[in-house]
């Protein structure tokens, strides 16, 4: 669908070209030129953003020099990213811009090029664990925007220079356990701000330990290293476990009382060697770098001028002619509309697509103004709804919300200010229109608390309009794996728990009521699990696969990326069961498993796998579950059964694999916390 044009705007006759003043037909040349440009421009700089990625990748890829195979996916033949989706392994993407590198369990060692990462601006998140990376400490300092860098399990040796977190205010996460570091632990480190999770254990540190002070810290683990003297007030809550193996540790939670001789660590009030910001390690510019990052910088603010400029000058032209294309709005616009941008000109939708020509009045159609007839028209699956035409869901204030495999979704306010979500299908051009409708009601009388209910659609063959109500909240995915702190803390054990028993009685509930559907729901992930105002899951996207263009279903639906359908073919009944075992593990451990589905069944698994080994060797749950994990406690006992249920649900053989029935028993019969669930004001 194109742009929704306002009603009064009409096309230029063609005769009357020959009365345009000179001015007139100057401005229009003016403004056709500078649209070619901007065009060009916009084509240019997203192929040379999506070609900077790659080079970038492939330029740190030169630096492996063991087991480089494994990354053979990464080549030219394709671009990283495709949305959010990648297509080289490894590779973690949002909305086509590469966020995070997960190369874990590769074997691979090498040099860790960080110039070449320099290129990557939306670089969130390191993961190099379980390789044979050696030698010493790279200069990440030089990626100031880092969040995660997770070494562990390697062969880096020597010392770390002092400053060599200088700069990284954005570091929440690091993980350095189990290497060959010596010396000192760096005193920048504590300086960073934003960190909630120190892993150092399994190390050759040796003296003091910084005076730690972040509020926010808490996961810290330096056992098995050599340190000695006392443990800084900041850290003295913590398990004695994470102490452990520092013969010459002193003071609380450990027994051993310190000498009064012995100094605090770093005091306050004491001079620190830990560097200022301006004294972080500077990055050096010189000419034999063939491509600076001072360079790159000025042909990045170069395009952005010249793009202002340009949009600066389609302004004027467009405000220089007599007649403007106002957007999805009525000619007398009133004061709510100043602002705010339409859903017809946000997803570009021409009315004339969606509607007759003959039911467009020049001033605009209001409801029941008698030309409803004629109106492209909504199909309501709910009479509990006041209804809206077509024309009302165009003219709404509207944003964006995402863009993904299927389509785009966005946000509409009506006039009478109730919210709903618009969601865009194009991949669905195969279904005729009666099956459509009926599958429709279908789901239309699908009535459950756990389920996201449909609205309204709009069929038209090319694509298609799903319309549901607005869930503030948003989704899992985004409570997951989202910024948190303690304004806005991740979720705790009981809300987890909680959101598993209602994502296990809406695919019941799909299941029973639905019985002759093989696949009941076929693509559940926690980006397509909603959150209420009290944390209660609403599934969404379910039951897409009897309408998704068969040659596509296969490429995005979850459903199709279970161990049966890439080992046999098929989808069974115990499918969406495999979907609820890998929620269940993402949930439990915060591991993100999108990368991972986006490359096939065999990378899932290893996914799996490496939870299941996690489990076996270190603290396999989420840490912002707070003091519900890893503590020993009933709460922990309870989690240890989820993470068992969860991977009995994973299981490649499908004969072995859970039920859904059995699943949803076994779910329910884990006992909730004692402690309240608390839903903060904010969220």
């Amino acid at each position: 669908m194109g742009a929704h044009a306002a009603p009064h705007v009409r096309a230029t006759p063609l005769s009357t070209t020959f009365f345009l003043t000179k001015t007139e037909r100057l401005i229009d040349i003016i403004c056709l030129n500078l649209i070619i440009l901007f065009l060009l421009s916009s084509s240019t700089i997203a192929d040379a953003s999506d070609a900077g990625a790659s080079d970038a990748l492939l330029k740190f890829k030169d630096g492996l020099s063991k087991n480089v195979d494994a990354l053979g996916s990464w080549n030219n033949s394709t671009s990283p990213c495709s949305g959010n989706y990648a297509n080289w392994i490894g590779v973690l993407c949002a909305n086509g811009d590469i966020w995070g590198l997960q190369l874990e369990n590769m074997g691979l060692t090498g040099d860790i090029d960080v110039d070449a990462l320099l290129l990557l601006p939306d670089l969130r998140t390191l993961s190099f664990m379980n390789n044979n990376f050696d030698g010493d400490f790279p200069d990440f300092y030089k990626l100031g925007a880092l969040k995660s860098l997770f070494l562990s399990n390697n062969q880096f040796s020597g010392p770390i220079p002092d400053n060599a977190f200088a700069g990284m205010a954005s570091l929440k996460k690091l993980y350095l356990s189990h290497n060959a570091f010596t010396g000192n632990v760096p005193t920048s480190l504590a300086q960073l701000p934003k960190l909630i999770e120190l892993r150092l254990e399994g190390n050759q540190f040796t003296g003091l330990l910084p005076n730690f002070q972040q509020k926010d810290l808490k996961d810290v683990n330096v056992s098995n290293n050599q340190l000695e003297g006392p443990i800084p007030p900041a850290l003295i809550n913590l398990s004695p476990a994470s102490f452990s193996g520092n013969k010459d540790l002193c003071g609380k939670p450990l027994d051993l009382v310190c000498k009064s001789s012995e100094p605090n660590p770093n005091p306050p009030n004491a001079s620190s060697d830990a560097p200022s910001p301006s004294s972080a390690p500077t990055l050096e510019i010189g000419p034999n770098k063939k491509t600076s990052p001072l360079k790159i910088a000025i042909i990045v603010i170069s395009c952005g001028v010249a793009l202002a400029a340009i949009i600066a000058l389609l302004i004027i032209c467009c405000r220089s002619r007599n007649q403007t294309l106002q957007l999805g709005r009525p000619e007398s616009s009133s004061s709510s509309y100043k602002h705010s941008t339409s859903l017809a000109a946000a997803a570009s939708l021409h009315t004339a697509s969606l509607v007759k020509p003959t039911s467009l009045s020049r001033r605009g159609s209001k409801r029941g103004s008698g030309s409803g007839a004629e109106l492209g028209k909504l199909s309501f699956v709910r009479d509990d709804r006041e209804r809206f035409d077509l024309q009302d869901l165009l003219r709404a204030s509207a944003e964006v919300l995402g863009s993904g495999n299927f389509g785009s979704s966005y946000k509409a306010v009506l006039m009478d200010g109730q919210a709903v979500v618009v969601k865009r299908f194009k991949l669905m051009n195969n279904v005729g229109r009666e099956e459509f409708h009926e599958h429709m009601r279908r789901l239309g009388r699908l009535r459950h608390p756990n389920l996201l209910p449909i609205v309204s659609y709009y069929y038209r063959k090319e694509e298609k309009l799903l319309v549901f109500d607005f869930v503030h909240n948003g989704s899992l995915a985004s409570h997951l794996h989202g910024n948190h702190s303690v304004e806005q803390p991740g979720l705790d054990w009981p809300a987890r728990l909680k959101i598993v028993k209602g994502v296990a009685r809406g695919l019941a509930h799909l299941q029973n009521e639905l019985p002759s559907l093989i696949v009941a729901h076929g693509h559940l992930k926690s980006s397509n699990v909603l959150l209420d105002e009290v944390f209660e899951p609403l599934l969404m996207d379910y039951t897409l696969a009897p309408l998704v263009n068969q040659e596509h279903a296969q490429q995005i639906l979850v459903a199709y990326k279970s161990p049966e359908y890439a080992q046999h073919g098929r989808t069974t009944k115990k499918t969406d069961v495999w979907s609820l075992g890998i929620l269940i593990l993402e949930i439990l451990t915060g591991k993100f498993p999108a990368n991972y589905l986006a490359q096939g069944t065999g990378n899932l698994a290893s996914w799996v796998d490496s939870i299941v080994k996690d489990q076996e060797t270190a603290h396999v749950f989420d840490k912002e579950m707070g003091s519900y994990a890893n503590n020993g406690n009933a709460e922990e006992e309870e989690m240890l059964r989820l993470f068992k249920i969860g991977v009995a649900c994973c299981g490649e053989d499908v004969e072995k694999r859970l039920d859904l029935k059995e699943a949803v028993e076994k779910i329910e019969q884990i006992k909730e916390s004692h402690r309240d669930f608390v839903v903060d004001d904010h969220v």
